[in-house]
């Protein structure tokens, strides 16, 4: 159903549920605004770190989606709730990311969302992708954030030096306790502890030509795990990792993001058949 009930006021939020995928690698999901003026309106104009843009990257997952959403539904005011986030250099393939999208203040709301879902897919072509927009009720988007999701990833891995196949062949398809510090990369915003995560290596596929150095691994892992350590180690702060387990130094060159599974790594539930009802999405 695409159109508000009788008597309905500008001030009611909306919110729109989908998945996105992310097909690039250079896009946060998020506006990924700068660390030093915050991208505020005067601190930003003297800002060497961002001359004067207020942040770090032209555009986001959010801003993607949002710039035609906020046009259709008349308001600027949005916020962009995903169920977690994947790096700024990662891609969020398979069905994509669960994702609430809420709207305040909205004047126009006969929207058709088929077509502003088709509307983003065709001005994004080639960055995201998105499916499956319906209406959602509020409570959505806590259940979004605080749902703990395993995840399916694939990752292209390069050794220091060169190794057979079979070295993988014991490693595979076993569930494996990682306890992992906090990265370097996050130590800003993450408190300094170490956690406990599982991690299974389900595939592994040599790359033609690397000469035993490269390797295309999948692997599902706990929610919250910092794969990038998980197959590096980090000079021992991810133990096992993928660097201890085969005795060779290795790093992550690519990482994508296959699949959202639930919380024990069963695959994700089947999509929604039907939306509901457009009054269950107000608030």
């Amino acid at each position: 159903m695409n159109q508000p009930p009788p008597g309905s006021v500008p001030q009611t939020k909306l919110y729109l549920e989908g998945r996105y995928r992310k097909l690039v690698r250079d896009l946060p999901q998020t506006v990924f605004y700068c660390p030093e003026c915050k991208g505020h309106p005067r601190r930003r104009k003297k800002c060497q770190r961002c001359e004067g843009f207020g942040k770090l990257t032209r555009d986001s997952v959010q801003e993607l989606v949002a710039w035609v959403a906020t046009k259709e539904f008349g308001t600027r005011k949005q916020k962009f709730h995903g169920a977690g986030r994947e790096d700024i250099d990662v891609r969020m393939l398979g069905r994509g990311r669960p994702f609430v999208l809420e709207l305040a203040n909205a004047r126009n709301t006969d929207i058709d969302l088929a077509e502003l879902e088709a509307e983003i897919n065709r001005r994004n072509e080639g960055r995201i992708e998105i499916e499956g927009l319906h209406y959602a009720a509020k409570e959505r988007v806590v259940i979004l954030k605080e749902t703990p999701h395993a995840k399916a990833y694939q990752a292209l891995v390069e050794l220091e030096s060169a190794i057979e196949l079979s070295a993988f062949d014991e490693h595979l398809n076993k569930r494996i306790v990682v306890a992992q510090k906090t990265p370097d990369r996050v130590a800003h915003r993450r408190a300094d502890l170490t956690r406990e995560r599982w991690i299974e290596l389900t595939a592994v596929e040599a790359v033609e030509g690397s000469e035993g150095r490269r390797f295309l691994i999948t692997l599902n892992t706990q929610h919250g795990t910092y794969v990038k350590e998980v197959l590096s180690g980090e000079g021992g702060k991810t133990d096992p990792s993928l660097t201890g387990l085969l005795g060779v130094p290795s790093r992550c060159v690519e990482l994508d993001v296959l699949n959202i599974l639930e919380a024990e790594g069963a695959a994700p539930a089947k999509p929604r058949e039907r939306p509901p009802s457009f009054g269950s999405g107000l608030a």
